[in-house]
């Protein structure tokens, strides 16, 4: 059996990079994903979806240094489940309203801002580059790494 997602988003907050106790490591970082639509009154509706992305190895020292808050990237990977419920994380927000929280493990990240787009701290490159199998999706430019 096969489960891959792919998600193409924006990066929430900058990258944080921590090692588990064999030493390897692993960055977390959440993007999201927006939708629009009219609804029946031909009302504009627009919806964000949130994902926590967790990257491991080479592949997460490289997203902790490239990557940043507001940054395009295209994540392959895998859902990961509550083991609970089988199905997305839940949680109750501060104001009452249960929220679901989507967690994907990346097996491939590609960047998709340009070097200079979406730097909010204004620190280091983050060109589009391929980090797991594919196309270089800038046409031949410099890969940051």
């Amino acid at each position: 059996m096969y489960q891959s997602i792919t998600v193409v988003g924006r990066l929430g907050r900058d990258p944080e990079m921590r090692y588990m106790p064999n030493g390897d490591p692993v960055t977390s970082f959440s993007i999201a994903t927006d939708r629009q639509y009219n609804d029946k009154n031909g009302q504009k509706v627009k919806e964000t979806t949130w994902f926590r992305v967790s990257v491991f190895g080479k592949q997460a020292e490289i997203a902790n240094q490239y990557l940043n808050k507001g940054k395009m990237v295209l994540v392959e990977g895998r859902l990961r489940v509550d083991p609970k419920t089988g199905g997305p994380q839940t949680f109750t927000r501060q104001d009452g309203v249960v929220s679901a929280s989507f967690e994907i493990a990346a097996n491939a990240l590609r960047f998709l801002s340009p070097k200079d787009e979406g730097s909010a701290s204004g620190g280091g490159g983050g060109g589009s580059g391929d980090m797991g199998g594919g196309a270089d999706a800038s046409g031949g430019e410099d890969m940051p790494f």
